[in-house]
């Protein structure tokens, strides 16, 4: 069966499944029934052999035999485009498997949707090794690590600690107060930093301490059994942390860093547009959602945006799920991918014949492991249950949800990760935002939830008791352009179908939409909000003092209300469906004063008269009745006015005028005239004496 240029590999697992193939190809659109093997990876390992041979892509339905699948492709053609989809126990191995054809077609519409590699970012690692510990347990293990890493042993307040026979790692005492850092790149600050003495005789003495020592290294095997060195640790890549009283977990740690040495690639999980940051302007902090969601402290501040380190970022995603310009997105995979795969999968379903789909929203981690043992030793999901992979659970956002919804989800269900409850905020403010808004347009409370349980026996009773109302109307629309776009188009849709539409839904604090409200009385038309805007929601007009406001790019960052000088501007978050809330409005405007000198217009018209009210004759430098005119003359003509005065303030005394060689010749042609004049003078006063 192929489906989207992919050919179907199809096994019922030694019959395990029961599997339509006629129905199958229908729902997938496809124009002929796929051959159903029931031993792929065994008996008939040759039609295998033989489809991989006629190149082209392949996706097989087994991902338990994906690594033999793998091998056998390579053999016979390497680089071959091979990919797997689980249709076991995620749908065939259930005590609904029988009904499970319309969730088995749209698992392999999901499977055949291109996924583009993820960007990877390389970090070097040369095997400086820091063990950290206070007792026997750090000293052995930096002992065995020695053998393949440069170690350094430092023990945090040791007790009696006897000295190695042979000092073959350097041991010093020390506490960490400060680390930073990732693999390849970590430093640390230690205080009461001191060296072994080399005299201790019965047990570790050292030399004399100071604080403030700095130390850098390329990994770090924190065996102290006290609080980690890193917010959310375990997700700093080089940065090992068991619990050293179990000694198994310490063996399996230093089996992992033993080996890192080298240059290791890790995804680039984020994706960031500066220009899309609504994080500050003009020193003025706006939108913070993404620093205070960030649990390793990948992102700060950045001038009028943020900056993520792709070194430290550790891929949980909450910055993409509460951005609200879409300027931080989860890389793994694009948005473009995602939201396809989510589209194919929910399209196909209903072709097929389902009804009220629950997506399952899950990791590829625990949550894949979940859905192993329900399968395994349970009920397994139940048919309208469809299983949704992502890398990061709480990388899940507004727009995911809203598109889910629009596409036909009865009900959107996360798997959460027990053991990241802290790592939850972002997640829980989204699920928030989408039961606001489904509860606000009709569909009732109840429809977005996250499961937090461990138990898989919970897990199967909530999810075969769950019985969510009927979905929506499944729309068509596509998930094109950004987040903003993307959640605008799931919304109009949820609207047009709702079962009780409302022109306006309330929002909960903090929402990423919603208006601004301008306090008339008390703005000015500074306009100083238009230049803050990041978004450019906040409209100005050349010709005018005009504030006009476009809500559907709104994402109350609230840069506007800290930068307005009168303190007049105020958030409030909704959701409006009201053709005024798709265009500009106006929210203040006036006509603008017109210069009494030259006539052009400037400035709001009520704002000029009452500066001249307050200061016409009242402030010495607006006495007169010319100098009071110039409040309510324009930029230009206030120059003007003040220098024809000849009152500037400024104005020193006359400079005198330059003197050139051309002064200097007339001044002694003008001597040289003189000398004769008077010389003739005297030689005719001579002539008159003699005659």
């Amino acid at each position: 069966m192929e489906l989207n240029g992919r050919r179907i590999l199809l096994c019922s697992c030694e019959n395990t499944m029961s599997l339509d193939g006629k129905a199958l190809a229908r729902a997938c659109g496809a124009s002929a029934s796929p051959e159903i093997a029931s031993q792929l990876c065994r008996a008939q390992i040759e039609n295998f052999r033989s489809e991989i041979g006629k190149g082209g892509r392949v996706i097989v339905a087994c991902t338990q035999e994906a690594p033999l699948f793998h091998e056998i492709a390579s053999e016979i053609a390497d680089g071959a485009a091979l990919g797997a989809v689980n249709i076991r126990e995620t749908a065939g191995w259930s005590e609904d498997g029988a009904a499970a054809t319309p969730k088995i077609a749209a698992l392999l519409a999901e499977a055949a949707v291109e996924i583009p590699p993820t960007p990877v970012v390389t970090m070097e690692s040369g095997g400086v090794c820091l063990v950290y510990g206070n007792d026997e347990v750090a000293l052995a293990a930096a002992q065995q690590l020695n053998a393949r890493l440069d170690v350094t042993l430092l023990l945090s307040r040791p007790g009696e600690l006897m000295p190695p026979r042979e000092m073959d790692v350097p041991v010093f005492r020390g506490t960490v107060a400060a680390a930073k850092g990732h693999l390849g790149a970590f430093e640390i600050v230690v205080d009461d930093y001191a060296p072994a003495a080399v005299s201790a005789r019965s047990w570790l003495e050292f030399e004399s301490p100071r604080d403030g020592a700095i130390s850098k290294c390329d990994l770090i095997l924190d065996l102290s059994g006290g609080a980690p060195l890193f917010a959310a640790g375990e997700r700093v890549d080089g940065y090992f942390r068991p619990d050293p009283g179990n000694p198994a977990l310490v063996q399996k740690a230093l089996f992992d860093i033993s080996d890192m040495v080298g240059e290791f690639e890790k995804p680039h999980y984020v994706k960031f547009a500066a220009d899309l940051c609504a994080h500050s302007r003009s020193l003025k902090t706006g939108c913070t959602r993404c620093l205070d969601v960030c649990p390793v402290s990948a992102i700060a501040p950045d001038g009028d945006h943020v900056a993520i380190d792709p070194y430290l970022c550790g891929g949980c995603g909450g910055c993409n799920s509460v951005c609200p310009t879409g300027a931080a997105r989860y890389d793994m995979p694009p948005a473009e991918a995602l939201f396809g795969r989510l589209r194919a999968m929910l399209s196909t379903y209903h072709a097929a014949g389902g009804e009220a789909p629950i997506l399952l929203i899950h990791d590829a981690r625990g949550g894949a492991d979940m859905i192993h043992a329900l399968a395994r030793h349970g009920r397994g999901l139940p048919a309208h249950v469809l299983p949704f992979a992502v890398n990061e659970a709480t990388m899940v956002g507004f727009d995911l949800v809203a598109c889910a919804l629009g596409w036909g989800a009865a009900a959107v269900r996360i798997l959460g990760d027990p053991g990241r409850r802290d790592e939850r905020a972002g997640l829980a403010s989204q699920v928030g935002l989408a039961e606001a808004a489904m509860s606000g347009l009709g569909y009732g409370s109840g429809r977005v939830s996250v499961i937090d349980e461990t138990d898989p026996d919970v897990v199967e009773r909530v999810l075969w008791e769950d019985r969510p109302p009927t979905a929506a109307r499944a729309g068509s629309f596509l998930a094109m352009g950004g987040k903003r776009a993307v959640t605008g188009l799931a919304l109009a849709h949820l609207h047009e179908v709702a079962p009780a539409p409302v022109d306006m839904v309330s929002l909960p604090e903090g929402a990423p939409f919603g208006r601004v409200l301008v306090d008339d009385a008390r703005c000015t038309l500074c306009l100083s909000c238009v230049g803050a805007c990041p978004t450019g929601a906040l409209k100005d007009k050349p010709d005018k003092p005009h504030l006009g406001f476009e809500e559907l790019a709104c994402v109350q960052c609230g840069l506007c209300r800290n930068t307005c000088p009168e303190s007049a501007i105020t958030l409030e978050p909704r959701l409006a469906f009201t053709p005024e809330a798709r265009r500009a409005v106006t929210l203040k405007e006036e006509e603008p004063f017109a210069c009494v000198r030259c006539g052009k217009p400037f400035g709001a018209k009520s704002s000029i008269e009452r500066i001249v009210a307050q200061l016409a004759g009242k402030h010495p430098m607006f006495a007169e009745g010319r100098m009071a005119d110039r409040i309510k003359m324009c930029d230009d003509c206030r120059v003007i006015d003040q220098f024809e005065a000849g009152n500037d303030p400024f104005r020193g005394p006359e400079r005198p005028l330059p003197r050139t060689t051309d002064d200097d010749l007339r001044e002694r042609e003008a001597e040289i005239e003189e000398a004769r004049a008077k010389l003739l003078a005297e030689r005719a006063k001579e002539e008159s004496g003699e005659s």
